[in-house]
């Protein structure tokens, strides 16, 4: 039985505002996510992603070199600044000549909280138990490996890998 949700958690050492941008900024997501997305994100708006490789770490921008490319939409659900932001998509939805659209969506919702340490960051993506029987096991495999990658990624971004931020002095 595949369980429903995912739920990832990093302490990562770097202010909240620093955090905060970088989730919640297409631009400086796209960076350590590695994707290239057509617009900001705006609550109750789409954004259409294209994957890019990261640059962050190169092991794991070959595992997402076979899907560049790929395009997806990300429909924003919800923005409170410094603390969630959450969006709805299609997990892992890469086949190519495949339409997902009418299947349901995940929930992905990342929250931010200031510790001792710096911020911790949560990123929970639910409700995998509403997708068809046949991609379930896969799309939540893919996912929770996926975003065990994407917290390492995050935390690379924010100590001032490869165009990441020097947190240190925040972002604006």
């Amino acid at each position: 039985m595949t369980p429903d949700r995912i739920e990832k958690q990093v302490i990562l050492p770097a202010p909240l505002q620093a955090v905060w941008h970088a989730v919640a900024d297409a631009e400086q997501f796209g960076t350590w996510f590695g994707v290239r997305f057509d617009g900001p994100f705006a609550a109750g708006g789409t954004v259409t992603g294209h994957i890019v490789p990261t640059r962050m770490d190169p092991d794991i921008a070959r595992l997402q070199q076979p899907y560049a490319g790929a395009a997806f939409a990300l429909q924003v659900d919800q923005i409170v600044p410094m603390r969630r932001i959450a969006f709805r998509w299609h997990p892992f939805a890469v086949e190519p000549g495949i339409d997902y659209t009418a299947e349901p969506m995940t929930l992905i919702v990342f929250a931010l909280e200031p510790v001792a340490d710096g911020t911790r960051l949560t990123i929970t993506e639910s409700g995998f138990d509403q997708l068809p029987p046949a991609r379930r096991a896969r799309a939540y495999a893919a996912n929770d490996g996926g975003w065990t990658m994407q917290t390492r990624l995050i935390a690379t971004y924010l100590a001032g890998g490869p165009s990441g931020p020097k947190t240190g002095q925040g972002t604006t």
